[in-house]
């Protein structure tokens, strides 16, 4: 442990941050506010995990509409277990990362089954999906049960609040040590979206709001150096690789519908549609070139689609034909009428693939 972190104190932490939540807490659609918890009302476990599982790797503002979105056609646990996995994966398509929507819906049925969400982290853990970071929070938040929730937001305070000169991937432990210690057996949630709403809106990445912020007399970077703006340490950064592969555009001649293929359950992209593309993963490119194609046709190049996912960047090389009559279509494939295209739970990047074929196919503009 590092000599700052040996000599912080965390007493005063929680009172004067709940004191400033109370004041400042922001206005979040899925949030019960510090007002609405004095009046009586309780959280609602459906909506925090629901929240928190779309809030994984996305953005606040990105997550509002799909959120708002996902409570109004599935207001509950109940509803969101009995819909059509295609219907909810419709839903989620933009969100990125599908893998999250496979689990809520597996963890959906499984809470239905047993009539209700568990109380506790520990009960929470065994859903589908669920980390110890959701776990706890929605343990915090819905349940007041005083486990350390920590995000990205609460990792950036507490390096700067002990000044820490390590990466914060070595200094997990110590992270979570910290914020334990810090969490009040009153108002555990209140707390975790105190420290949350902190580092998204003074305790930021960039230009950090220092003489606003209620804790800046405990904060050892501000009081002591370095400048906050430094923290946390970067580790160095890995290079993304780069991959290659092919999609295949098809359109059927007679009413201008897209051939659809959907992929296997698993993996990357699993149990989505998209045109038909080489098998590719992070380590291996796939198969390019018109000799890739699932059928002989009078393919045509449109082009490159980008797309840029965690560990590696793909670039597709797009071909387009009308499908002969009798072609024998890949397993997994079915055509997708062109109006119903743009509802369609289809992944950015084969948006992308299918845009670059057919410029107009999702007549929006927007992909």
């Amino acid at each position: 442990m590092s000599d700052n972190a040996k000599a912080f104190d965390s007493r005063m932490i929680a009172p004067a941050l709940l004191d400033w939540y109370d004041r400042h807490a922001r206005d979040l659609p899925w949030r019960t506010g510090p007002e609405a918890l004095r009046n009586g009302v309780r959280p609602d476990p459906y909506r925090v995990w629901l929240s928190e599982v779309m809030l994984q790797q996305t953005t606040v503002a990105a997550v509002k509409s799909y959120y708002r979105r996902f409570t109004v056609t599935w207001p509950t646990v109940e509803s969101l277990a009995a819909a059509a996995d295609d219907d909810v994966m419709a839903a989620w398509a933009g969100l990125g990362y599908y893998s999250r929507a496979r689990n809520l819906i597996a963890a959906a049925r499984k809470v239905a089954e047993a009539s209700g969400f568990p109380g506790n982290a520990e009960g929470l853990r065994a859903l589908p999906g669920v980390g110890e970071y959701t776990s706890n929070a929605i343990a915090a938040i819905a349940y007041g049960e005083a486990v350390p929730v920590v995000d990205g937001n609460v990792e950036r305070v507490v390096s700067r609040l002990l000044a820490l000169a390590e990466p914060v991937k070595s200094a997990k432990s110590l992270i979570r040590e910290t914020v334990a210690a810090m969490t009040p057996l009153d108002r555990p949630g209140d707390f975790a979206q105190a420290m949350m709403d902190l580092g998204a809106t003074i305790c930021t990445p960039k230009r950090p709001a220092c003489v606003l912020c209620p804790i800046n007399d405990r904060c050892t970077a501000f009081l002591a150096g370095p400048d906050p703006a430094t923290l946390p340490v970067k580790a160095p950064k890995k290079e993304r690789p780069s991959r290659l592969a092919a999609a295949f555009v098809a359109e059927r001649a007679t009413d201008g519908a897209v051939l659809l293929v959907r992929r296997p359950p698993s993996g990357l992209l699993g149990g989505m549609a998209g045109p038909y593309v080489t098998e590719f993963s992070s380590k291996k490119d796939g198969a390019t070139g018109e000799g890739a194609a699932p059928f002989s046709a009078d393919w045509v190049d449109c082009g490159t689609a980008e797309h840029g996912f965690t560990h590696f960047l793909l670039t597709l090389e797009v071909m387009w034909a009308q499908t002969p009559h009798g072609a024998d279509l890949p397993p997994g494939a079915f055509w997708c009428p062109r109006e119903r295209l743009a509802g369609e739970a289809l992944p950015t990047v084969m948006r992308k693939a299918i845009a670059a074929a057919i410029p107009d196919a999702f007549n929006s503009g927007k992909i």
